[in-house]
């Protein structure tokens, strides 16, 4: 049985999607969950796009040693430099290099000629080899790109010297019979192809990101290029956790294995969640709430007479698991520590200390606490474990509204000092924001705001998330 390669790139083509960026703290949280989850590579980032960009990368390369690293960079000196030094701290690194190569992107994007390019991807690979071994080249748009010409690209590149060759369905215009038949020609058709990587790279803007890259997988690629819960450009990649459970499940059909550790996907796909503000649908699968739940009667009478009724995953393989031991009010910290470990967590004494202090406050207010109540108090943990300072902290807030106005008044601590700010505003949350932004100096403007209920019954915990811009930036 042949074993596929993951390559994920949530931290670069997935923090490129509208509202996903994130901060270098955040970046090397999720990083360390997907060294967890054991992916093969981890695309870092793009570091010729901006300073913040090349520092990520830097530390991530310097931090990781479970996966191999790399970065974007185009086929231009200067980018290829920028990648390798701040790659050249990982145990692995890898250079990942890109040229489009179908007709519209070669004469619109690039204004060059086929010929033009051909020139180009190999005067790049030769670089490059001055630095590794370890090349990955992308022909950006191949799923477009006529099959004669990439054909002949593919040559040039295997022959330079890359050690895996990508095929991206840029735009998510493939069928997986399609995907099928570019990975069986190139593996016909280009001598040594069969020795090295053939990878694909697979957009969801027709839904059929993960089906495609399943065919291509099935027709004889290597890797697999995905992101956490399907995120990045428009619609989004082929989701990591749907491609690995996928073969898992049919893995017979397949016969193929990938390395990646099943047990941390719901953890992986939760912590990127909190990061990016961006909620997991209920009916996501794998991961979303209602993935193992089930309602109708005739569901429920089968699944438990034998679970295989209905489900075809166990949930534990997942991460998600039933909890052995119910806790409530009375409930103490050992009890506590238990449920989490049960749950795959673990904390330092100093974090166990101020979550079980948020539960033991939970728990004087709610009756029931289930699996879901516990990690609604996660995502300040996961936070507060990348290292990223609280400046300011809320203190009270007094909030009165009527007809079309709205008042609010907030009271901040810095440090030592207690700040209090009163301001009017069209609603509510605009008056808030008008106060903070009194409080700390900066005009944040609200680009998007959202709460909803993450437990059930009147007692349920919310989750606010809340976006903003400051200077073009979403934070």
């Amino acid at each position: 049985m042949r074993t596929v390669k993951l390559f994920d790139t949530t931290l670069r083509d997935g923090e490129q999607s509208p509202g996903c960026s994130m901060h270098i703290n955040e970046k090397i949280a999720v990083a360390d969950a997907l060294e967890r989850l054991n992916v093969d590579v981890i695309e870092a980032g793009y570091p010729a796009a901006s300073e913040g960009d090349f520092l990520a990368v830097k530390r991530i390369a310097e931090r990781i040693r479970g996966a191999e690293i790399t970065g974007l960079a185009r086929c231009k000196k200067s980018d290829i430099d920028i990648l390798w030094e701040a790659l050249k701290g990982a145990s692995n690194p890898r250079l990942h290099l890109f040229i489009a190569t179908s007709p519209i992107h070669l004469a619109y994007k690039y204004k060059i000629t086929p010929d033009a390019a051909i020139d180009t991807i190999a005067e790049a690979i030769e670089y490059a080899r001055k630095y590794t071994s370890n090349i990955q080249f992308s022909f950006e748009d191949a799923s477009r790109t006529p099959i004669d010409y990439l054909i002949k690209v593919a040559k040039l590149a295997v022959s330079a010297g890359a050690t895996t060759i990508n095929i991206p369905d840029t735009v998510g215009y493939s069928t997986p019979d399609e995907m099928a038949d570019i990975v069986r020609t190139l593996l016909e058709k280009v001598d040594g192809l069969d020795q090295i990587n053939l990878s694909v790279h697979c957009h969801n803007d027709l839904g059929l990101a993960v089906a495609n890259s399943l065919s291509a997988i099935a027709a004889g690629a290597t890797q697999v290029e995905c992101a956490l819960n399907g995120i990045g450009e428009r619609a989004g990649n082929a989701a990591l956790e749907e491609v690995i459970m996928a073969l898992k499940t049919r893995e017979k059909l397949y016969g193929v294995s990938t390395r990646a550790n099943s047990k941390e996907i719901y953890k992986a796909s939760t912590l990127l969640s909190s990061v990016i503000g961006l909620r997991i649908p209920a009916n996501k699968p794998i991961i979303g709430a209602n993935a193992f739940a089930h309602e109708a009667g005739i569901h429920q009478h089968g699944v438990m007479q034998a679970r295989e009724t209905y489900e075809i995953m166990n949930p534990a393989d997942v991460g998600v698991t039933d909890n052995k031991i119910l806790i409530g009010k009375h409930s103490g910290k050992h009890a506590f520590v238990q449920f989490l470990t049960d749950m795959g967590y673990a904390f330092s004494d100093d974090k166990i200390n101020e979550l079980f202090e948020k539960f033991k406050a939970l728990a004087d207010r709610k009756k029931n606490i289930s699996r879901r109540d516990i990690e609604a108090l996660l995502p300040h943990v996961a936070r507060a474990n990348v290292g990223v300072a609280n400046k300011f902290s809320l203190e009270t807030y007094e909030i009165t509204s009527y007809k079309n106005s709205a008042f609010s008044e907030i009271t901040l601590r810095l440090g030592d000092e207690i700040i209090t700010e009163k301001e009017s505003g069209d609603g509510p949350v605009d008056a808030s924001f008008k106060a903070i932004n009194n409080i700390v100096g900066k005009d944040f403007k609200l680009a998007d705001f959202s709460i909803h209920s993450v437990t059930e019954g009147k007692d349920a915990l919310g989750e606010a998330i809340v976006k903003l811009n400051l200077d073009d930036h979403i934070l």
